[in-house]
């Protein structure tokens, strides 16, 4: 079983005030009117279509639906990883869909922790040489003390003895946790995870999404993407979204939004 003692603090996502972020947002996450197309050989393809969506500071969100109804597209907005064609994606006091590459690079290994489905860890690089990657790509943390920030993190995800191996020795399950310790490196306000227990067993998968329930307990922000509907189901809030449109929004959250309008049932 996974422990997790760390401690969030308020870091570069400012603490929502009475009159909102300077945007005029009051949600963490604010996604106003957002659409996707791609060109294709076949024609454009749009992939989302004037998304609203709004999440609050400590929401635990799974994003649920078919292959290629939008899940993956939707957070790629929220992490910067890619841009809307149309629309506005406001995270905390950012206008993400303004900045420029090198700009986005920055505000998202400081902001977002990115959890992929195949862990997408270096190679090359020793298990806490990957944790601290983020440290040193963003000069966050002394650089005397990174050594131990990371080690301190795979002890979170019970990883310290394989420290010094390369991911390649190490199982999927352990990759995924390695991976969790890397997002975390930061002490970003919000996790983005994408189908992240996809290739584990039932047992690892348990142990990562109670790892996740940790987390939000001590205030971080997950949105996850997930085939698993029991999982889903444990999450505190459901995001369904079919052909590009968020079609449900059921659970604890304060801001489900379907086409610019409140849904029922959320509280």
């Amino acid at each position: 079983m996974f422990k997790f003692r760390a401690k969030t603090k308020s870091n570069g996502l400012a603490v929502v005030e009475a009159d909102g972020y300077r945007h005029g947002n009051t949600h963490l996450i604010d996604l106003r009117g957002v659409s996707k197309s791609y060109a294709t050989a076949a024609g454009d393809f749009t992939a989302l279509r004037q998304i609203d969506l709004l999440v609050d500071r400590g929401e635990f969100v799974a994003v649920v639906g078919k292959s290629g109804s939008g899940k993956s597209t939707l957070i790629n907005m929220i992490t910067g990883i890619d841009r809307p064609t149309a629309g506005q994606v406001l995270i905390g006091d950012t206008a993400v869909h303004t900045l420029s590459e090198g700009q986005m690079a920055v505000w998202r290994g400081k902001h977002v922790g990115v959890i992929f489905q195949f862990f997408q860890l270096l190679p090359t690089l020793t298990i806490i040489e990957n944790v601290m990657l983020p440290m040193d790509f963003c000069n966050t943390y002394p650089a005397r003390e990174r050594a131990s920030r990371a080690m301190a993190l795979l002890d979170e995800v019970e990883m310290t003895e394989h420290a010094d191996k390369l991911p390649s020795a190490a199982s999927g399950g352990q990759q995924q946790r390695v991976a969790i310790a890397r997002a975390l490196a930061n002490d970003p306000a919000i996790i983005v995870a994408d189908e992240p227990t996809g290739n584990l067993d039932s047992k690892t998968a348990d142990a990562v999404f109670q790892l996740f329930q940790r987390l939000v307990d001590e205030g971080k922000t997950i949105v996850m993407v997930t085939h698993d509907d029991e999982l889903a189901h444990r999450a505190g809030r459901t995001v369904t979204i079919a052909d590009g449109l968020i079609v449900g929004d059921t659970g604890q959250g304060n801001g489900g939004m379907v086409n610019g309008e409140q849904l029922m049932g959320n509280g």
